[in-house]
């Protein structure tokens, strides 16, 4: 069940009204949000629902045996137990196929023919976000940071919530699990704002993302016959694509929640208005980055050694990001660019410059902040074409063809694609002059009269029925 579908508009609704007809009754609540969220997740494909309900099971069990454990022992047993199985059946379902073939493909180099076999499966929808979610209440419980939950249907529903589980944000137990104990009381005002940034999240799935999606697609896809222009046309599309599409999704999620009482962390803060790259990562996939710091860079040491350890746990959690992303060597190389992008600024302790809103309290950006910002982005737009490559050797075809002659040529695109550079600029001015709140039109009933915000959101409106591209599915479903 997509956000952006009709059986969405739906359900939503119906959900809605049942969870707050519960009243005071936080158990109900809390059973009709997981029965919702099997229900939204089944829609997917029902056999995924069995091993959704194993992962839950699992965690929820093995965070009850290690606080109960008798000794350090016992304990560490029980969470290791978690996090093989786990990593495993994500192992095995993500990247099974993948390292057989890489593996088959470097004994191939030395005349050795293999015949492994293949897993014919599919990606089950969300699985490294609500392993994700599982991981962290274990590694926090095994660190003494919280309690095991005991009641199994508040820890259902803190994996399972159905805004978060097919593509974040990635929730952590201590900021969320609070939330379910407790009662939750109806707010109009929080329920108006959850609708607005629901409203910007699919116009910029659905005009956004969507159309340059299409271009993005058909250039992307036939490559070897586009000018340089035009390839960088491609990959200026397909980075606000990803962009639009998952800040979007981000945006429903959030926005959703907030319908039923519950606030989830912030996914983006406008990351194409960063100064430098390390900005840009605190900026973009918020509740990723954040989870690789907290549960990976720091306990492998952070930054509190030499610069070799700064460097190689930078490059390990860029990596592993990379890897995180899916099975193809185009995502490691999309990881290991951005670590060597940020190096500069860990070795030079720089990293942690920027760590306000650029010309905050200001219109417009001093030249010195407008090329910074010009440069990071240039850097992400490059990075992006390994992302969105079927494989390295396009990447790199694709980079060069854009450092051509050709790259001077008016591009080779329609006049309703250069329509969307325009429209994109509208999107951006609009993000910029709302860079400071939570989403881009959080605060247009403070600063507009009521019929101008009424008009807005007519716009909007209108915009996702006359402006949308063909329905795409959201990106990060395959992660």
């Amino acid at each position: 069940m997509l956000f952006n579908s009709l059986s969405f508009a739906i359900f939503l609704p119906i959900v809605f009204v049942a969870y707050w007809l519960a009243g005071k009754n936080r158990r109900l609540q809390n059973f009709l949000l997981l029965v919702s969220s099997c229900y939204f997740y089944g829609s997917w494909d029902y056999r995924f629902l069995f091993l959704l309900l194993f992962s839950i099971s699992l965690d929820y069990f093995t965070g009850i045996k290690m606080e109960e454990a008798r000794n350090r022992n016992m304990k560490k047993i029980w969470f290791w137990l978690s996090i093989f199985i786990n990593l495993g059946f994500l192992g095995l379902f993500k990247y099974y196929n993948f390292f057989q073939q890489s593996f088959a493909d470097f004994l191939s180099v030395f005349g050795v023919k293999t015949n492994f076999w293949t897993i014919k499966v599919i990606l089950p929808v969300g699985i490294s976000f609500y392993t994700f979610h599982g991981l962290s209440y274990v590694i926090d419980i095994y660190k003494s940071r919280i309690k095991a939950e005991r009641d199994f249907l508040n820890y259902s529903v803190f994996v399972s919530f159905f805004p978060l589980l097919v593509a974040g944000p990635i929730e952590r137990a201590t900021h969320l699990l609070p939330q379910i104990q407790r009662k939750r009381h109806f707010i109009y005002a929080k329920a108006v704002d959850g609708l607005r940034q629901i409203l910007w999240g699919l116009f910029k799935k659905m005009v956004i993302a969507d159309n340059c999606a299409e271009y993005a697609n058909m250039i992307f896809n036939h490559s070897a016959g586009y000018s340089g222009s035009t390839l960088l046309a491609a990959a200026l599309f397909f980075t606000f694509q990803i962009y639009c599409d998952f800040s979007g999704y981000s945006d429903i999620a959030i926005g959703t929640a907030r319908l039923f009482g519950i606030d989830l962390l912030r996914n983006f803060a406008f990351p194409y208005f960063s100064r430098d790259i390390a900005e840009f990562w605190r900026r973009w996939h918020i509740s990723l980055s954040s989870w690789f710091r907290d549960y990976l860079y720091i306990p492998l040491g952070g930054s509190k050694g030499g610069t070799l350890m700064k460097v190689r746990n930078t490059f390990i959690i860029f990596i592993v990001s990379g890897f995180w992303h899916g099975a193809n060597w185009t995502f490691l190389a999309w990881g290991l660019l951005n670590a060597i992008y940020i190096m500069p600024s860990i070795l030079f302790k720089t990293n942690r410059n920027y760590l306000d809103t650029v010309a905050e309290g200001r219109y417009f950006p001093t030249v010195r902040e407008f090329f910074y910002m010009t440069i990071t982005f240039t850097l992400t737009v490059l990075a992006w074409i390994f992302f969105r490559a079927n494989n390295i050797h396009h990447a790199f075809s694709f980079i060069s063809g854009i450092f051509s002659k050709a790259l001077f040529q008016k591009p080779h695109i329609s006049k309703e694609a250069f329509g969307m550079f325009a429209l994109i600029g509208l999107f951006m001015i609009v993000e910029w002059f709302g860079r400071e709140q939570q989403f881009a039109i959080a605060h247009i009933d403070r600063v507009f009269s009521k019929s101008i915000r009424w008009s807005v959101y007519f716009g909007l409106i209108v915009s996702i029925f006359y402006l949308s591209g063909k329905e795409q599915a959201f990106i990060y479903f395959q992660f």
